[in-house]
């Protein structure tokens, strides 16, 4: 699923902070735990330099047991021969506390009355523990404040900052390129922002340019299409009715002649397009669905009785819409006239009206390509049927009303589903 920029952000800059705050805790932990070591070493040499320079020289073998009597921390006991100063930890136990605990101890050589006697001191470690992991917490707290606090400012300081954005693309959203109004991008206080907000009305521009050249070039040409197809059709007309011509002459004349009503209908829908977006039906007025549906349904039924095509239909409610009655009109004959030409000799088409939505079902084989469908010349296959302008006829239609069309293909019947109700 797709995610939102600063979601991608937000969520790398947390896994980093996590990341670095997993590692930082376990580190201070232990850097505090060698830094107090440390210092304990140094401590313990520090009373053993003290100890040998201050009161070696009042010490004798008589005083020994009474100084370890008296002293915990350290000891002097005889020995064999002399040793290096030896610092490790080490676990005793503890009369005090009931259980072993940890000790730094030291271990060196010292003379008493000439003898070798080693010097023993140690020093509780459980202080060094205590420091660690009050540490730790210290610095989990601080942690903890610092990224919710970050993780707040980021969020306040991310919305600012990016809420230039996200009006951009509301207005791209909200642009149609057939419509008079552009996107008003204002100016902002960050660059990058500014730069695309420049580039984006610049693109606009240019296609709006371009879309209205070819609009203009739509509608010009099908309006000068008109008289000279017109004229043609009526040349043919005299020449089939004036002259004497051969069946393969008048087979040809009237091939001709269909071909020159198919351009003269064409150029009629493309002129019918031109007018929709130059929002030339603009008057709408209350119309009831039902008398548009069964208008022209006598007309249909001869239509379709020539291909042996049954209609079926049933109206189970009516509503009333505002809408240009010359654009409703054709979009429900379009739908007829689609149904009609698009269904096999012997096959039933079922035209129904409930309330805000009208179904037209034909008899069919396959699913068409719903990517092409509505699109202008489109065919469903490349041996199949073009759908011409009609469908993208009824396309428009419903865009430029706020309407549904839909499409779709079950039980061996094509569906068309225009939804009235916004």
């Amino acid at each position: 699923m797709d995610k939102k920029l600063l979601y991608k952000i937000k969520r790398s800059y947390i896994v980093f902070s996590v990341a670095v705050f997993l590692f930082a805790i376990p580190m201070v932990y232990f850097l505090s735990q060698w830094f107090y070591m440390y210092q304990t070493d140094k401590i313990l040499l520090l009373h053993k330099k003290v100890f040998t320079e201050r009161n070696i020289e009042r010490f004798s073998e008589k005083n020994l047991s009474q100084w370890n009597t008296l002293s915990h921390d350290v000891q002097i006991i005889p020995s064999t021969k002399e040793h290096k100063d030896s610092l490790f930890t080490n676990s005793v136990y503890d009369p005090l506390s009931g259980k072993n605990e940890l000790y730094r101890e030291l271990h060196t050589s010292i003379k008493i009355d000439g003898e070798n006697y080693t010097y023993i001191e140690r020093n509780h470690l459980s202080e060094a523990k205590e420091m660690a992991f009050s540490l730790a917490a210290v610095l989990l707290v601080i942690v903890l404040v610092l990224l919710l606090g970050i993780t707040f400012f980021f969020n306040k300081l991310a919305h600012k900052i990016w809420s230039p954005f996200y009006e951009t693309i509301t207005q791209i959203q909200n642009f149609n390129i057939d419509k008079s109004s552009e996107p008003n991008f204002g100016l902002t206080d960050i660059e990058e922002f500014n730069y695309l907000n420049r580039s984006i009305a610049d693109l606009i521009n240019k296609n709006k340019a371009i879309f209205g050249g070819q609009k203009e070039f739509t509608e010009n040409a099908a309006h000068e299409l008109q008289t000279p197809l017109a004229l043609i059709q009526n040349k043919l007309d005299t020449l089939l009715q004036e002259t004497e011509v051969s069946e393969k002459q008048s087979l040809l004349i009237e091939a001709i002649s269909g071909d020159l009503s198919r351009m003269h209908r064409m150029s009629k829908n493309l002129l019918l397009l031109a007018n929709i977006e130059n929002e030339a039906y603009f008057v709408k007025q209350a119309l009831p669905i039902k008398d548009f549906v069964t208008r022209n349904i006598s007309f249909f039924n001869t239509q379709a009785e020539a291909k042996g095509i049954t209609i079926d239909l049933a109206v189970v409610g009516d509503i009333t819409v505002e809408a240009n009655p010359s654009l409703l009109e054709i979009l429900l004959n379009n739908l007829y006239s689609n149904a009609i030409r698009h269904t096999e000799e012997g096959g039933r088409i079922t035209v129904a009206l409930n309330y805000g939505t009208i179904y037209f079902s034909n008899t069919g084989n396959e699913k068409l390509d719903t990517k092409k469908l509505f699109k202008r010349f489109s065919k469903s296959n490349a041996s199949g049927k073009g759908s011409g302008l009609g469908l993208a006829i009824v396309r428009r239609i419903t865009e430029v009303n706020n309407w549904t069309v839909n499409y779709s293909f079950t039980g061996g019947m094509h569906h068309f589903v225009v939804n009235f109700e916004r």
